[in-house]
């Protein structure tokens, strides 16, 4: 599932707590974004068809819940990254990091160890 950089706001919006309402979700989007309750609802509404998000009718009011978890959409936003900027390959990726010069010490160190554990438990990097 690819997620437009909009979604992602409503989603993480939404991961942080639900059920919600677009009303709820309004008042957790960053204190830059100022988008009509209307346009809320349109997105909340693309998010459903894309099978992001269900609806629960209350009453009048509609709840929102996520139906994919945060790990699920980065890894598909990673995967989709990496085949578009890396070939499909993790390793052009991996040394991308390394060689960047953004990663602290303290990053490069960590990136290491999470390699390291991996190949200890028998999986691939």
């Amino acid at each position: 599932m690819r997620l437009t950089d909009s979604e992602w706001q409503i989603m993480n919006a939404l991961w942080l707590g639900h059920p919600a309402t677009a009303r709820d979700l309004a008042e957790r989007l960053p204190d830059d974004v100022s988008w009509a309750y209307t346009t809320i609802k349109t997105m909340l509404a693309r998010l459903e068809k894309k099978g992001a998000v269900t609806e629960n009718k209350r009453g009048n009011t509609s709840l929102y819940e996520p139906l994919v978890t945060l790990d699920t959409a980065r890894q598909s936003a990673l995967r989709n990254l990496i085949d578009r900027a890396f070939g499909g390959g993790v390793q052009p990726l991996l040394a991308f990091l390394a060689r960047d010069g953004k990663l602290s010490d303290r990053e490069r160190r960590e990136l290491e160890e999470i390699l390291k554990e991996d190949g200890d438990k028998g999986v691939d990097p």
